[in-house]
């Protein structure tokens, strides 16, 4: 029960470091503040409003993976390293990939909700 406990906190602090340091995470955080209403809107189901949901929450997760490789990155060398550059752009690529999914998912859900199709 104790290492539960541990990660919890250990997530805590990552959770607050993130959200006082990174502008990316902040603004998707805004994102997924206004996802949680507007959600409520576009979907017609709660499977709907859950894959909506769904969506913002793998961006974020994506982008927490994205700051912790760019952080192991950086503390092996702040030098120019192909290899580190490689694992850097995997990561923004990973970022993008989940971009398109949540635009996708939302754009989706809105066509089929002003279509008054079911979701």
């Amino acid at each position: 029960m104790q290492r539960l406990i541990d990660a919890f906190f250990n997530s805590v602090r990552a959770f607050r470091k993130l959200a006082v340091s990174e502008k990316a995470f902040q603004q998707e955080l805004m994102l997924l503040a206004l996802a949680l209403p507007l959600g409520w809107f576009v979907s017609i189901s709660w499977r709907g409003y859950a894959l909506l949901i769904g969506a913002v929450l793998l961006l974020i997760m994506v982008e927490v993976l994205n700051t912790g490789i760019e952080a192991a990155c950086d503390a092996f060398s702040r030098e120019f390293n192909v290899d580190i550059q490689l694992a850097k752009d995997c990561g923004s690529l990973a970022v993008l990939i989940s971009v398109i999914i949540v635009a996708g998912v939302w754009g989706i859900a809105i066509i089929e909700r002003i279509a008054g199709l079911p979701i």
